[in-house]
């Protein structure tokens, strides 16, 4: 047991490992360019004080040149500020590094949240039996999307990999050695990544820490809940959706998802082979040795050395492991039990699947190939559809929809987006065959608005061959405040379907259903988002319920708290009785995925606190987890006030201009971060709708204005203020966790803020109003937040969290001063008669390099 406050430990275990080894990394040569590591600590004290002194960054940066620089040529400094950028960016690593370190120290890997604590809190309340129960049932899932927040290349996360490692062993040599990599291993990508691209870089976190973690946290739960007994559960699933992801990507096809669904299985078959190599060390006793031997040989021509598909069936492999088991308990006095144990458990998780795909596509699309497919067969002469389909109501289309089946060939149809929609549901039998049917059973439905969108979904599977036996679930995603508003009334209409119910009932009658965050956010604001998918929750429970459905709530969650994030098992542990929870699934993406699942000991740790949250809403729920009907009055009031400020807001006629000349919106499309286009429409012109979630919580973020996070929260909070009600608010945040959860998250968002920054802007004759209103709403927002909670600073009850989010701000202060002085410098080229295009690029490219650095330092802020 840690004896010392977790404070202490941060500041021991990261911030004065990360003081004395950065003081080795200035010192290294990396480049031409002499003294760079000397100068940017001045320049960073040059943009410290400048900031304090309400200087804008343009005066900053010409500050610096001439008090530390000779009449350096604008070559000279245009270098040198690139320099700046890349030393940044690799103290940004070596940072992750020391805190990946340091994690098992500073965190108390048996405390609150963990298995171990639910365990003996169960104990104590006799609560053994319930909590073995609800372990039966209780499932969580974390599914690895490909959205682009993750900044770091693939060899360069190899490097931190290594980094932490080496700092973990104190190994001073090795770590001189990889802090001179580092400054020498680039970080841009020249071009995008391919979706296959992606996959491979993720299902390096599957095999080398989620195998192992994930398996850990299965074990513990069978050797000290269960004493040890079989659990039929699995617990942990993994989902993946590189490769299955069609929403918006027009480079994912039919074959990219049947090649990662291939690499998929040969990589977990991979895994296996290792794990039987190390076994075969061990078990070289009669009865066993020859088992073991055929294992290997067959695991190593599937996955080493993969020629063709000669896999044994996952039964057979099973039956094979269950052999050797009961040959060494009964022959063998049960010698490496535990061992032989633990790879049956990996099989039982992971099979040949290793993780989920999730096959998702936009509803819009849906609706335009559905039509193309009833137009082509009725052309081709098919009588599945009547003639005038097209035209009927939604109740007869639904009628339709639940009936028809067949097994139509692609090849009839010459619409692009046709042939690739079908092709990835019978992609969906082929990846069964080969993988298991958990290798891609789920189909989501993004932008889902109605009925018919799901049953065109449901009719597609059914042409496709699946003939009213489809083995995945169909699940509709909604997202904007009006569908998840409606979204009670669809779900109602599919379940009063007889058809669509006997689908439900060969699914074991449960239903999991898709909640966006992200983009619910966008379209409502912080409070408004949360609230309607918490009320959306809570009604989707109650009618499932009354049809006799078990509801899976499946939360598509960015990283920062605008898209869902921030400290999300708090959240799960605040939800009451009133929402399904048997199972808590969510996306996990970009830095979320390296900083809350990158290593074995982080990933563990994580892992169990959404298994904690899920048995403590369950078994500990408290009376603050019991929304009352005053409760609700209030928070859809804080609701509607935030939806009207901020909807008034992103109605502003200088809000999309602003985004588009202001912040760094357009510059993400120029990283190669991710396979997909940064917006959603090919349009020239720049669109709210076709906007992605990712670079507009970004481009927020990048500004350090993080307006998705905060932005409605202070007006709704003064609104009780001002008439003299704020008491009645403040008792409604210490008797409820879900409100408490909410405003926790928005204080991350205020705490990553510096309008510091881009005061300057409050000056600028087009946008220095809208900017006041951005800052009053700021400033309103802290001051009531810190009133409601009785903070005196924010993240108070949180001090590592604040500690960490001070330090990373503090490393890229000279890196966010260099983008707003390019941006600035962008917008006098661009006001000039005669635009300077050699010029103008230099600038361009370095705004689009110094977003590299600021959103590895956030972690979780796209």
């Amino acid at each position: 047991m840690h004896k010392q406050p977790k404070l202490t430990r941060f500041n021991e275990n990261v911030l004065s490992k990360y003081q004395i080894y950065n003081s080795i990394f200035m010192t290294l040569p990396f480049d031409t360019i002499t003294k760079t590591g000397v100068l940017l600590p001045l320049f960073h004290d040059v943009c410290k004080e400048g900031f304090s002194n309400k200087k804008n960054p343009t005066e900053i940066v010409e500050a610096f040149f001439k008090t530390y620089q000779k009449n350096p040529s604008e070559k000279e400094k245009l270098n040198l500020l690139f320099k700046f950028i890349q030393y940044i960016e690799r103290q940004v690593v070596l940072f992750d590094a020391i805190e990946d370190a340091a994690f098992p120290i500073v965190n108390n890997m048996d405390g609150v949240g963990t298995l171990r604590n639910s365990k003996e809190k169960a104990a104590l309340e006799n609560k053994t039996d319930a909590l073995r129960k609800h372990l039966e049932d209780f499932k969580v899932r974390v599914v690895l999307t490909a959205h682009p927040t993750q900044f770091y290349p693939g060899n360069v996360l190899g490097i931190i990999n290594d980094l932490t490692e080496a700092i973990e062993n104190n190994d001073l040599l090795v770590i001189n050695q990889l802090l001179a990599q580092l400054g020498k291993t680039p970080f841009f990508k020249k071009e995008k990544p391919s979706p296959y691209d992606e996959a491979v870089n993720l299902i390096w976190y599957l095999e080398n820490v989620f195998y192992h973690s994930v398996s850990s946290v299965y074990d513990y739960i069978q050797s000290n809940i269960f004493n040890g007994q079989q659990v039929d559960n699995e617990v942990i699933d993994l989902g993946f959706w590189p490769g299955g992801d069609r929403d918006g990507n027009p480079f994912v096809t039919t074959e990219i998802t049947l090649n990662v669904a291939k690499r998929l299985k040969q990589t977990i078959l991979k895994n296996y082979y290792r794990d039987i190599r190390r076994l075969k060390r061990r078990l070289t006793f009669d009865g066993v040795e020859q088992i073991i031997s055929e294992l290997e040989a067959i695991l190593f021509n599937n996955s080493v050395n993969p020629t063709e598909n000669t896999m044994i069936p996952l039964n057979e492999f099973k039956e094979k492991l269950y052999t050797i088991r009961e040959t060494l308990i009964s022959k063998h006095q049960s010698l490496y039990i535990d061992e032989i144990n633990e790879f049956i458990n990996k099989v039982h998780i992971f099979g040949y699947h290793f993780a989920t795909l999730d096959i998702r596509q936009d509803s819009r699309v849906h609706h335009n190939v559905f039509s193309e497919i009833v137009k082509t067969l009725q052309e081709k002469g098919s009588t599945l559809f009547p003639e005038n389909y097209l035209d009927l109501s939604e109740n007869e289309q639904i009628d339709i929809l639940a009936k028809v089946e067949d097994n139509v060939d692609v090849s009839i149809f010459k619409d692009e987006m046709a042939v690739k929609t079908l092709g990835s549901i019978k992609a969906v039998k082929t990846i069964q065959q080969n993988n298991g049917e958990k290798g891609a059973n789920r189909y989501i439905i993004s932008n889902n608005q109605t009925a018919v969108n799901v049953m065109e979904t449901f009719a597609m599977f059914n042409l496709c061959g699946f003939k009213h036996n489809i083995s995945a679930d169909i699940i509709p995603l909604f997202e904007t405040v009006d569908d998840l508003t409606n979204a009670a009334g669809v779900m109602e209409k599919l379940y009063s379907n007889t058809v669509y119910m006997n689908h439900l009932k060969s699914r074991k009658s449960k239903q999991t259903i898709m909640l966006g965050f992200s983009d619910g956010t966008k379209d409502g604001g912080y409070l408004m988002a949360n609230w309607s998918i918490f009320k959306a929750k809570e009604n989707l429970t109650k009618i499932s319920r009354e049809y006799g459905i078990k509801v899976i709530f499946f939360d598509g969650r960015g990283g920062p708290p605008a898209r869902g994030g921030g400290k999300t098992h708090q959240f799960y542990a605040s939800l009451g009785p009133t929402i399904e929870d048997e199972e808590i699934q969510l996306t996990v993406q970009g830095q979320t995925i390296s900083s809350n699942f990158g290593t074995l000991e982080s990933s563990q740790y994580n892992i169990e606190q959404l298994l904690g949250a899920g048995i403590s809403n369950e078994l500990f729920s408290n009376a603050n987890h019991i929304m009352t009907k005053s409760d609700n009055k209030i928070m859809n009031d804080l609701a509607q006030t935030s939806y009207k400020a901020y909807s008034d807001f992103k109605n502003h006629p200088k809000f999309m201009p602003y985004l588009e000349h202001m912040s760094t919106l357009k510059y993400y499309a120029k990283t190669n971060i991710g396979s997909r286009p940064s917006k959603r429409s090919k349009s020239s012109s720049l669109e709210f709708s076709d906007l992605r979630a990712i670079p507009f919580v970004g481009s927020w973020s990048q500004l350090k204005q993080n307006v998705p996070g905060f932005f409605g929260v202070g007006t709704a909070l003064k609104k009780y203020e001002d008439t003299g009600e704020f008491d009645k608010i403040k008792a409604f945040y210490n008797g409820s966790d879900f409100f408490k959860a909410l405003i926790g998250n928005s204080m991350m968002a205020l705490s990553k803020s510096f309008f510091e920054l881009t005061e300057y802007m409050a000056d600028d004759k087009e946008f220095g109003e809208f900017w006041k209103i951005i800052h009053n709403e700021y400033l309103t927002t802290k001051r009531l937040i810190l009133k409601l909670s009785d903070y005196d600073i924010l993240m108070q009850s949180n001090p590592v969290g604040k500690a960490s989010i001070d330090i990373r701000e503090n490393i890229v202060l000279p890196l966010l001063t260099i983008q707003q002085f390019a941006l600035r410098k962008i917008q006098e080229l661009q006001n000039e008669e005669t635009i300077n295009q050699e010029e103008l690029q230099v600038y361009e490219k370095m705004v689009m390099r110094s977003l590299f650095g600021n959103i590895n330092a956030s972690r979780n802020s796209a």
